[in-house]
């Protein structure tokens, strides 16, 4: 099933972010704590995923950034994608993705953005299957 979380469901989003990056679940704190409030609380802000079996085995991040040129149209940005190790190439990431295109669609958006730091031909085969090319603009990024 394709939804969004709910906000009860924390510690099932954190633990399959292990699955991504991370290095473990970050500890309970009051940082952590606000912070899934003030995502929780934001209407533009959408955490997407596959439940199976009552697990969260994927999840994408949509966000819709309201925008003054293109029309006044918004754009929106999508971010984590992930899926369980035991989950992988069912499909579940891309279900998860096209969620995230129609919400972007309903919202007006002109169009969707997403990063990778994979260089997997694989990874990026998945998001030019997904719909997203890597032509059109060059992306930047400064850590801080």
């Amino acid at each position: 099933m394709i939804r969004e979380i709910k906000k009860y469901e924390l510690d099932k989003l954190l633990e399959l972010y292990t699955h991504l990056h991370e290095l473990g679940v970050p500890d309970c704190s009051e940082h952590l704590n606000n912070t899934w409030d003030t995502i929780c609380n934001d209407k533009n802000h959408h955490i997407i995923v596959c439940e199976i079996d009552g697990k969260i085995v994927s999840s994408c991040v949509c966000v819709i950034i309201p925008n003054l040129t293109r029309n006044v149209r918004p754009y929106a940005f999508v971010e984590n994608v992930v899926t369980h190790k035991d989950f992988r190439g069912k499909g579940y990431a891309s279900d998860c993705l096209a969620y995230a295109k129609a919400l972007a669609q309903r919202e007006n958006c002109y169009k969707m953005m997403l990063l990778t730091g994979s260089k997997s031909e694989s990874t990026l085969n998945f998001y030019k299957n997904a719909g997203y090319n890597c032509d059109d603009k060059t992306a930047f990024v400064q850590w801080l």
